[in-house]
């Protein structure tokens, strides 16, 4: 009976646990749905909806549909620039497109010459706009715009309209969607601004969680630093987002108290990223103590899960301030582990130093993590303006890299050592390739094979191949779907209805999921055409298979056409890499010699450095996508990726201690370690750019030198007990985290230079 009645209790526990996992996921779908149609994505796909139905209506209306069809043109032409981003560069990048599709369609609208004639001259203005992309990211997006007026010039034959008349209207239609695009802003200022933090937020926990997952020991930690490194990457691309925005606001409109509140935010999660990246000691010797005390194993996770889990709670708050959670459990859990690190301080046994020393330090980072989650929490909610300390516009605009509108750019670019020139003319070739096809086997839309090349060919393999395995498998969904609606209905205002709806679904999962824009593109160009034309199902056939042709060209493009591959710029990116993090070491050197500390050069270097680290990580996953036989000393370019990951982890504990403690004056011993340590990285840089020394040099004389000189590191007596009696325990954490980074700090340097040495034999060799 009691067997029965247990089983019955454990089967109830069982249901009662499924069904609160079951509502948690109802509840988590659900509040991601409400993020959906909140962001900024949605919106713009919303407007874009607007922006191209509202003219075309108003042309039937009037009985002027060939207006209407050529402001609905340029409304969509000129919507790619519509990018996150500086409220001012959004606005100049609409205006540039309009003018750019004004160009074009002009242009396009004489281009009824000889196919041996007008194919070459296709392949002129494609390279001609393509290479526009050279000015930066804006530019790309404004080139897009041109590349989409030139390929759709084919699509569009004037009936009454003049080509200059057709051209100004497409210019109309691209001011008609910047009037949108501000009237929406003068209504909704800050929401992407919102948009991008909560996407931060949800980073920085997710970041938080994974360090909070290394601490314990004997897990595989391979993997959770892969993803670590990635996050990292997104947390990089938004802070420098976030920058621009906030940043360029106030310059061009004056000092904003909301601005300048996000900006204090934006400063505080910048230095919540080093302190995450930032650790006491390295893994293994943090791994050896914490095994020995495994009781600080659970103390700190749940500090440090809290902590992400109070970011991942101020995401979704929004501006609810009532929803902003409290410090009163963080604070708890920091007594908790301040009272274990007490006790084993009150047995000050020479046996227990390193450990008691890294859980102190480790406990210090978490404490001022702690620290700046309260402000955080504080700045959301609006303390008076006298009670905050702005950050200074000039001190600010130091962060943030101009981009470089020289002309001599398209002068210094035009050669096969720029990436954007070999796309450029790769895509060039594509479309001319592209459309002799589509028109010697006459096909029935030639465009929309030159339409897919440009959407789907990126200068790097790895997207072109993932963007083309979508777009196929996206479209043939969509022509599937297409055709059972086709079989069912055959009314023209559901067409019209579900190929509006469509539009605005794809838009607004371009950036999100790109096989479910292509579903959604294919369904809504099916549907617009089938209240065009009666042939539905033949228009399906064909969209099917020039997707397929153009897909199959722009895949086959970035193999045999002037090739772009990882290994040929990677080392660039090592190098690159390393001077950062040399320079940032050089700065946290000369900071810590300061008696006045003033962390500009410092947090500028740190900035720089975390960059190209992130650069060089996107650069080794853009490379491990790409055939075998282009991955080049693959496994000796990732041990180099890892190592400057774990490099700049180290210099972050540095600059991040010498921050926020009152340290000693840097010693000798400091100064010649830092030397042996630059002195490293400039033989590994001068060895990735093919510099030859030409000196005798032995590392394991440079480490024999390293080791015998320790005695200089040593600035405080290496005795527990004595340094508590007489009051040095804070110069004995000094010296401790200081010598153990610097220790490590020259480890990884000198794996580094035997790495890089051999990268550049194995190039040698080939």
């Amino acid at each position: 009976m009691f067997e029965v009645a247990q089983s019955y209790l454990l089967s109830l526990k069982f249901k009662s646990d499924v069904l609160a996992i079951t509502k948690s996921n109802i509840d988590l779908n659900f509040r991601e749905l409400l993020q959906f149609f909140r962001s900024a994505d949605f919106t713009k796909a919303i407007m874009v909806g607007v922006a191209v139905t509202v003219p075309i209506l108003l042309g039937i209306y009037f009985d002027q549909l060939e207006i209407g069809l050529a402001i609905c043109f340029g409304a969509f032409w000129s919507s790619p620039s519509d990018a996150s981003g500086s409220y001012r560069h959004k606005k100049i990048g609409i205006l540039f497109s309009s003018a750019l599709v004004v160009i074009v369609s002009f242009i396009g609208g004489y281009l009824d010459l000889p196919i041996y004639i007008l194919i070459p001259v296709l392949g002129i203005l494609t390279f001609a706009i393509a290479y526009i992309s050279v000015f930066g990211f804006r530019a790309s997006l404004i080139s897009f715009s041109g590349l989409l007026a030139l390929v759709l010039s084919f699509a569009h034959e004037l009936q009454d309209l003049e080509v200059y008349q057709y051209a100004l209207f497409v210019g109309l239609g691209g001011l008609w969607y910047l009037l949108l695009a501000v009237i929406w802003h003068r209504i909704n200022p800050t929401g992407e601004i919102e948009e991008i933090f909560q996407e931060t937020y949800l980073l920085t926990s997710r970041f938080l969680h994974i360090r909070g997952q290394l601490i314990e020991p004997g897990l595989d930690r391979e993997s959770l630093l892969s993803e670590l490194h990635k996050l990292q990457e997104q947390l990089m691309e938004k802070h420098e987002k976030l920058r621009e925005t906030l940043v360029l606001y106030r310059r061009s409109s004056g000092r904003s108290i909301y601005h300048s509140k996000k900006l204090l935010v934006l400063a505080q999660l910048v230095e919540m990223l080093e302190i995450a990246i930032a650790k006491p000691v390295n893994y293994s010797k943090m791994a050896e103590i914490l095994e020995e005390h495994p009781q600080y194993v659970n103390l700190f996770q749940d500090l440090i899960f809290n902590v992400s889990k109070q970011l991942q709670e101020i995401a979704y708050a929004g501006r609810d301030k009532k929803k902003i959670p409290q410090n009163a459990e963080l604070q708890r859990a920091l007594k908790k582990i301040s009272g274990e690190i007490e006790q084993l301080k009150a047995t000050p046994k020479n046996q227990n130093l390193s450990a008691y020393l890294m859980l102190q330090n480790l406990y210090e980072y978490q404490e001022q993590q702690v620290e700046l989650l309260k402000k955080i929490k504080w700045l959301l909610d609006d303390p008076k303006e006298e009670e905050l300390d702005f950050i200074d516009e000039e001190y600010a605009r130091k962060f943030i890299a101009p981009q470089d509108y020289d002309p001599k750019m398209l002068v210094s670019n035009f050669s096969f050592d720029s990436l954007i020139f070999k796309h450029a003319l790769r895509l060039a070739a594509t479309v001319m390739v592209g459309y002799g096809i589509g028109t010697v086997f006459d096909f029935q839309n030639p465009y929309w094979i030159l339409l897919t090349i440009i959407i789907i060919l990126r200068p790097s393999y790895g997207l072109t191949k993932t963007r083309s395995k979508d777009r196929i498998i996206g479209t043939l969904i969509g022509g599937a779907i297409a055709f059972v609606i086709v079989s069912l209905v055959q009314n023209t205002y559901v067409f019209a209805t579900l190929g509006i709806g469509s539009l605005i679904v794809a838009f607004s999962m371009l950036q999100r999921n790109y096989k479910t824009a292509a579903t959604f593109i294919t369904l809504s160009v099916i549907f617009i055409y089938g209240i065009l034309r009666p042939d539905i199902l033949t228009v399906i056939q064909y969209r099917i298979l020039d997707t397929v042709i153009g897909a199959g060209l722009a895949f086959f493009a970035t193999l045999i056409l002037w090739p772009a591959w990882g290994f040929l710029n990677m080392n660039n990116n090592l190098k690159d890499c390393l001077i950062a993090n040399k320079n940032f070491l050089t700065q946290i050197a000369a900071f810590y010699s300061l008696p006045e500390k003033e962390p500009v050069s410092l947090r500028i270097a740190r900035k720089k450095a975390f960059h190209e680290t992130s650069n060089l990580s996107g650069a080794f996953q853009q490379m491990v996508q790409e055939p075998k036989s282009k991955q080049k000393k693959v496994n000796e370019v990732y041990e180099l990726v890892t190592l400057s990951h774990a490099f700049l982890s180290s210099l972050a504990s540095l600059s991040s201690y010498i921050q926020n403690h009152c340290t000693t004056e840097a010693s000798g011993g400091f100064k010649f370690a830092v030397a042996h340590i630059e002195e490293n990285l400039e033989r590994a840089i001068n060895v990735l750019a093919h510099v030859d020394t030409k000196d005798n040099f032995s590392l394991k004389n440079q480490e024999e030198s390293f080791e015998s000189n320790r005695s200089k590191f040593n600035t405080v007596v290496w005795d527990f007990e004595n340094a508590l009696k007489v009051g040095e325990e804070r110069n004995l954490q000094e010296a401790y985290l200081v010598l153990g980074q610097l220790r490590w700090l020259f480890s990884l340097s000198g794996k580094m230079l035997r790495t890089a040495v051999a990268i550049e034999n194995d190039v040698t060799a080939e």
